[in-house]
């Protein structure tokens, strides 16, 4: 009964949302507070894995930019509510904004080129971010960072957050799951099976690829957005290469292309870093580990490997 009821969840969109609603839901009245906060770290980090998992396993092109991205939008939200005295809400649709905006960029320099010359260029975007956030102080505070202003008082009790990331990042991952399975998205798919095919049955193939990453650029600033309200600080390691690092590792983990991958591979990573770095300090090489045998015994990740097994259909 549980085995037909998990692959009818992974097979459908809305039975997947379901039980991870039901399963997230319920962690508040079962675990301590500092587990619900780490719940809620693995919710923000799966919706910023699914923004890189988007272009990985639908389009072909993997971004080393996203965690750039995401930690804009961080940056936008703390410097709006604390130095500018502004509303959280308004600093989240600005941070949103200003994540869309210099994915919008990225993606000019960026869709021409693929294979390890996107990543590679990608790659230098974000450190170009991450070299202004660093020697920008005035604005950004340099190495110090921003402390923030904390939350609105509806969602200033930590129960209320959890719920309302909850929400939000259910809600995102049904529009990416209906983005990566609309006619947009199975054009993506054309594009990274065959892009000079695509292109000769005259579909604009740069086009499709700045507005995918464009609105990856969307979900990851959701994400940090989301996340500067759970954290309420940011600094120069929020957009620094192992931010996105550790996303792509979500994805990877969960399984490329998978999508709903990435909410396992989030939940690998975090609970390691917090709980196994309790136990020893050289829990990275466990996550080295990890992934190490990740690669070698389910290289399309651990919900691949499920389908795989089980014979399910994306």
């Amino acid at each position: 009964m549980m085995r037909s009821a998990t692959a009818l969840a992974l097979r459908s969109p809305l039975s997947f949302l379901a039980l991870l609603a039901v399963i997230f839901g319920l962690l508040p009245l079962l675990v301590s507070s500092y587990q619900t906060s780490v719940a809620n770290e693995i919710l923000i980090f799966a919706l910023l894995a699914m923004s890189i998992d988007v272009l990985a396993g639908y389009a072909g092109r993997t971004s080393l930019g996203h965690g750039a991205i995401f930690g804009i939008s961080t940056y936008v939200v703390i410097y709006w509510t604390t130095l500018m005295g502004g509303s959280p809400w308004v600093g989240c649709i600005l941070g949103i904004a200003a994540a869309t905006l210099t994915a919008a960029v990225f993606a000019l320099l960026a869709v021409r080129v693929s294979g390890v010359y996107f990543l590679l260029l990608t790659l230098a975007l974000g450190m170009i971010v991450w070299g202004v956030c660093l020697r920008w102080t005035s604005v950004t505070g340099g190495e110090n960072g921003i402390r923030g202003a904390g939350r609105p008082d509806v969602i200033a009790d930590p129960i209320a957050f959890y719920y309302m990331t909850l929400a939000t990042v259910l809600f995102f991952t049904l529009v990416i799951w209906r983005f990566v399975h609309s006619p947009f998205g199975l054009t993506l798919r054309g594009i990274r099976d065959s892009e000079s095919r695509m292109r000769s049955l005259g579909y604009g193939t740069a086009t499709h690829m700045f507005l995918a990453f464009t609105i990856t650029g969307l979900f990851a600033g959701v994400a940090g957005a989301l996340y500067a309200l759970f954290n309420d600080f940011v600094s120069p390691s929020t957009v620094q290469l192992a931010q996105s690092v550790e996303g792509l590792l979500m994805a990877i983990i969960g399984g490329v292309g998978t999508l709903f991958g990435s909410f396992i591979g989030a939940a690998a990573i975090i609970l390691l870093e917090n709980f196994v770095s309790q136990y020893t300090a050289r829990w990275p090489m466990v996550l080295g580990l990890m992934f190490i045998c990740t690669m070698i015994f389910a290289p399309q990740g651990v919900l691949g490997a499920l389908r795989k097994l089980m014979g399910w259909k994306q």
